[in-house]
């Protein structure tokens, strides 16, 4: 698979600004699997939100509290439950759905604690991705997806078409969805679209009850 182009005018990662437009000036977040918090800070920059986050990795929580932000170490399939109901206008899951055990928990719980919930996911339904299962018959290597099989910290791989289906079986509205191609492009697609599964590398979607 063909990874997207990386960054936008903004210096901030491509899906990372597609997320941010999301997010209403002012709102509460909470930026689960932050990393170093490249989005939280561009957040409270950009849209003046009310930021938290929760990063598995304590390298990371040390990166993100030297740029001062509030982020604590955190496990999104154990953590989430702490938090009370309606605590946050959004809660964010960036390229981390398929690193969690339990992804259907995992959203369940982030549209309990949030008015909305903002999921991005590498699709790998992306033809390119089958076009390599299908000459080489190895699970494909490359920019978007580094680690050869036995070392990735990726779990539960899905598709656009797989995760609508989840959507439908939690009863969760799709507010928005947007698919970034390899060359960096976004689009609209309606959930049950075919050339969105086939032709994108990454999808967000925004979700609310």
């Amino acid at each position: 698979m063909a990874a997207a182009a990386n960054h936008s005018a903004t210096g901030i990662r491509i899906d990372l600004k597609i997320i941010s437009e999301m997010v209403e000036d002012g709102s509460r977040v909470l930026d689960v699997g932050c990393g170093d918090g490249e989005l939280l800070a561009f957040l409270q920059a950009r849209r003046h939100a009310d930021g938290r986050g929760m990063e598995l990795s304590m390298s990371g929580v040390q990166r993100a509290v030297a740029r001062g932000l509030a982020v604590i170490q955190g496990d999104a399939d154990t953590d989430l439950a702490d938090y009370p109901d309606g605590a946050f206008d959004y809660v964010i899951l960036s390229k981390t759905l398929q690193a969690t055990h339990n992804p259907r928990a995992v959203v369940e719980q982030m549209l309990r604690i949030g008015r909305h919930a903002i999921v991005s996911f590498p699709n790998f339904a992306h033809w390119r991705t089958r076009l390599d299962l299908l000459l080489h018959g190895r699970m494909p290597v490359n920019d978007l997806l580094p680690y050869s099989w036995y070392e990735t910290p990726n779990i539960h791989f899905c598709t656009i078409r797989d995760f609508t289906d989840l959507c439908r079986d939690l009863g969760v509205r799709v507010k928005d969805s947007l698919a970034l191609d390899a060359a960096g492009e976004v689009q609209r697609f309606t959930a049950d679209s075919r050339w969105a599964n086939l032709l994108a590398v990454d999808a967000v979607f925004l979700l609310e009850k």
